[in-house]
């Protein structure tokens, strides 16, 4: 589990956007790259070639599960 104090400090390494933690995997909150970061054994995988672009309606659905506007 990914800490609250280690949340804080991450960001998206693409848009430097604020990041949400959705299960097994760290979401960035920019809407343009809507990039979705795995994490591995407790250690996210901050890897921009690593990473997945979410749908529109995915990262919507995320935003919204986790009270973010958009």
């Amino acid at each position: 589990m990914i800490s609250k104090e280690l949340l804080d400090i991450l960001c998206c390494p693409l848009s430097k956007a604020e990041l949400v933690l959705d299960g097994e995997t760290l979401v960035s909150t920019d809407k343009e790259t809507r990039r979705l970061y795995k994490i591995e054994d407790d250690i996210p995988i901050m890897l921009i070639d690593e990473s997945e672009e979410l749908s529109i309606e995915e990262w919507q659905q995320i935003m919204t599960k986790h009270g973010k506007a958009f």
